[in-house]
C-alpha cells in the first residue's frame, strides 16, 4: 500500500509540475520574435535591408525650414501655406492628431511648392535631400548664406489588429521599420500572429500589393519591405487561440446562465 501511494504521489507531483512547463514552454514559442537566433552567445549576421529614401507625392505635406544670418528675414517663410488644424485642441481630447491637418507647405496637383519670394518649386518624384538641394539654389538668389531643411510632415502609417494600440500614426522620421511601427502600437497582443503580418502598400497608380511577413525569422530584417513606405498598412492577424479562448469564455458565461436557470426552475417548481 505504502508503495502504491509513493507511485500515486510521484505522478501527482509529475502532473503538477511537469506538465504545465510543457504548455509554458508551447506558449513563449508561440509569442517569441526571431526564433532562428540562438539563445547562446552566439553572432548571427544578418544582412541589411536596402532602405530607399521615399520621394515626395502630390498632397504630401512638407515642413520646409529656410534660415539666413538674419532669422527676421524668412520668418513668415517657414509658416507655411496651409495651418494646422490641430491648433487648440484641448489635452484630453478624442481626435485623433492623425487625422488632424499639419502645418507646412502642400504639393499643390502640378507637384509644386509654392513658396512666397521663391515661386513655385518642383519637388514631386524628389526625395527631401533633392528637394532640399532644388529649394537652396532658389533660395541663395534671394538671401545671404541661406540653409534649407525638408522634412515631411505627413509621413503617416496604419498600424491595426491584433496590437495594444492600433492606431494611425505620424512618424517625426521617414526611416521607419515595421518594428519600429510595431513598438508605436504597443507591440503584439498575446493572440496576434508572428509569422503572418499582412503589409498593404499603394502603389503610385494607386493599385495596392499585398506581402505577408514572418517575423519569427530573423530574414525579415533584410526584406525589401522592411522599412515602410507613407501610407502603408500593417495589419497583425489574430490566432486560432483566441478564436478559442472567446469560446471558452462564451462557453462558461452560458454555463453559469444556464446553471442560474436550473436553481430558479427548482426554486419555482418546490414551491
Amino acid at each position: 500500500m505504502r508503495k502504491a501511494s509513493l507511485i500515486n504521489s510521484s505522478l501527482f507531483l509529475f502532473i503538477l509540475f511537469v506538465f504545465p512547463s510543457l504548455f509554458s514552454c508551447n506558449a513563449t514559442k508561440k509569442v517569441k520574435y526571431f526564433q532562428d537566433i540562438p539563445d547562446s552567445g552566439q553572432v548571427k549576421h544578418i544582412e541589411s535591408a536596402v532602405y530607399a529614401a521615399p520621394q515626395i507625392k502630390i498632397d504630401d505635406i512638407l515642413t520646409i525650414v529656410i534660415q539666413t544670418i538674419d532669422p527676421t528675414a524668412t520668418a513668415s517663410l517657414n509658416l507655411g501655406n496651409i495651418n494646422s488644424t490641430s491648433a487648440g485642441i484641448p489635452l484630453g481630447s478624442t481626435i485623433n492628431p492623425a487625422q488632424a491637418v499639419t502645418a507646412g507647405y502642400l504639393v499643390d496637383k502640378e507637384g509644386n511648392v509654392d513658396i512666397a519670394t521663391l515661386g513655385k518649386i518642383k519637388v514631386a518624384g524628389l526625395t527631401t535631400f533633392e528637394a532640399k538641394n532644388a529649394i537652396l539654389q532658389i533660395a541663395d538668389k534671394y538671401f545671404k548664406n541661406s540653409s534649407v531643411s525638408v522634412r515631411f510632415a505627413n509621413f503617416k502609417i496604419s498600424v491595426t489588429g491584433e496590437v495594444n494600440r492600433p492606431s494611425t500614426y505620424i512618424i517625426p522620421n521617414e526611416k521607419v521599420s515595421i518594428l519600429d511601427a510595431l513598438s508605436l502600437a504597443g507591440d503584439m497582443t498575446i493572440f496576434g500572429k508572428r509569422d503572418n503580418v499582412l503589409l498593404i502598400r499603394e502603389n503610385e497608380d494607386g493599385s495596392r500589393i499585398t506581402v505577408r511577413m514572418n517575423l519569427k525569422k530573423s530574414n525579415i530584417m533584410s526584406s525589401p519591405y522592411f522599412y515602410l513606405r507613407q501610407n502603408d498598412v500593417v495589419y497583425v492577424e489574430p490566432s486560432s487561440s483566441k478564436a478559442a479562448a472567446t469560446d471558452a469564455s462564451q462557453a462558461r458565461y452560458y454555463t453559469l446562465v444556464g446553471s442560474l436557470l436550473s436553481v430558479l426552475i427548482v426554486l419555482f417548481t418546490r414551491k
